[in-house]
């Protein structure tokens, strides 16, 4: 027998031979030869042939493959090594890749609805700002498709879910958090605007971006007390040298320091500490009450926050 037909020796996980003829070098064919370039234009299309004439792609060397826009729907990618592999704008829809490497691979608009990635690896894979799904939903829905935008939100759900479950079962959990904030925004986007539901939604990830984002919580707080801090300076505040309060006729430097007292009385009210040097007068008593309440939430959510990013 020529030595030049001899087949792959590559052996898939569930024991079936490749079925491509060898280099007699490697004993490898050129798909599962991972010193074969696979970088070439034409790549593309020879993968797209094999998926459409029903072939298995398990185990591929596809390292770096430029395979932008390819259409691998449905394709048997079982343990394939994508490492670095460009696939912006391809379609996996339904594809296999359990045990796949996706290190460093480019998945920027790519289709994953019903993609598999059990065991797959996933580090410092670039998913894009936005899921496909995601992009094409705002498009329709800007452009008036309620129902087609509602129907690619929740696409964009399931995906975003999948990623998540996937993301904590490796503990990546950066890019858990970044995938389970998205599922709760596609959720949200399919609820009537404004209804009580949404709003709640939408409160729950301006404070703290559904529990992933401690910032937030602190910019919130930051800007409660700069604000109540402005109303205590308008409304008035009793020290023990008399009112603070803006005066008109007073010198820019003597108004800046009452600010500065009121921002102090601000700090204290919103973090419920209370030494009692200064007291509210008037309305800012309504004041004080609203941000004594609103700080003792704010505090407990950035504890919780900060113990949920800590213990991940």
């Amino acid at each position: 027998m020529n030595l030049n037909q001899i087949r792959c020796k590559y052996v898939g996980h569930n024991g079936s031979s490749c079925h491509h003829f060898a280099d007699e070098h490697s004993g490898l064919c050129f798909w599962h030869d991972v010193h074969a370039e696979k970088n070439t234009p034409d790549i593309k299309i020879r993968l797209e042939e094999l998926v459409k004439e029903g072939y298995s792609l398990e185990g591929f060397a596809l390292h770096k493959a430029q395979l932008s826009g390819a259409n691998l729907a449905h394709a048997n990618l079982v343990g394939a090594r994508l490492f670095q592999a460009d696939l912006r704008g391809a379609s996996l829809f339904k594809a296999n890749l359990d045990g796949a490497n996706l290190n460093e691979a480019n998945l920027e608009d790519t289709n994953l609805l019903g993609i598999h990635l059990e065991n797959a690896r996933l580090e410092h894979t670039c998913w894009g700002k936005f899921l496909l799904q995601e992009k094409l939903a705002r498009n329709a829905q800007k452009a008036g498709k309620k129902i087609e935008a509602k129907q690619l939100y929740s696409e964009a759900e399931e995906i975003a879910r999948y990623l998540t479950n996937q993301s904590e079962n490796r503990r990546q959990y950066d890019m858990g958090g970044r995938f389970y904030k998205l599922e709760r925004v596609m959720q949200r986007m399919q609820m009537r605007p404004f209804s009580s539901e949404w709003v709640w939604s939408k409160l729950i990830d301006m404070l703290c971006g559904y529990g992933e984002n401690a910032a937030r919580v602190i910019f919130f707080s930051m800007l409660v007390t700069l604000t109540a801090a402005t109303f205590y300076f308008l409304l008035g505040l009793r020290g023990s040298d008399g009112l603070i309060v803006f005066d008109s006729q007073a010198s820019f430097q003597n108004n800046a320091f009452r600010f500065l007292e009121c921002l102090y009385f601000s700090v204290i009210t919103f973090t419920t500490t209370g030494y009692g040097d200064f007291s509210p007068i008037g309305l800012s008593r309504l004041v004080a009450v609203i941000e004594a309440f609103t700080g003792a939430f704010s505090i407990s959510l950035f504890v919780v926050v900060f113990v949920r990013k800590m213990t991940q």
